[in-house]
């Protein structure tokens, strides 16, 4: 049975959080390859991670992504009607909760996000 992680907070907003990443994934994962999702509980913590199998973050991009209104040149040519928001307002959100996100580009195509938010003291 998989471990139950529990973590306190604004369900609508955590939510927002698991949304976007999913969505960013799925949208820039070429059809038929893969997206992975997974949570689990480590030091006190609840680490979720979004991976997709796609074409991965430029190297020089990576430090912007979180920025508000930043949209990187293989983002604008796939999704042209994007706003720059979506990973602004995860880091905000992760911030909010006294947890943070992170990124990084797999060796083998494309990303994997880290969010990392503390478990619910209820525990």
């Amino acid at each position: 049975m998989p471990e139950l992680v529990e973590i306190q907070g604004d369900r609508v907003r955590l939510k927002q959080v698991i949304v976007n990443l999913l969505d960013n994934a799925i949208k820039y994962t070429p059809s038929g390859r893969k997206v992975d999702l997974r949570i689990e509980a480590r030091d006190k913590r609840a680490c979720l991670t979004v991976s997709d199998s796609g074409g991965g973050i430029p190297e020089s991009e990576l430090p912007y992504v979180f920025d508000r209104f930043f949209r990187g040149t293989h983002t604008r040519a796939q999704s042209p009607d994007g706003t720059g928001l979506g990973l602004s307002i995860v880091q905000s959100v992760c911030t909010a909760h006294g947890g943070d996100v992170t990124v990084e580009n797999l060796k083998t195509g494309g990303c994997r996000f880290h969010v990392v938010l503390p478990l619910s003291k209820a525990k």
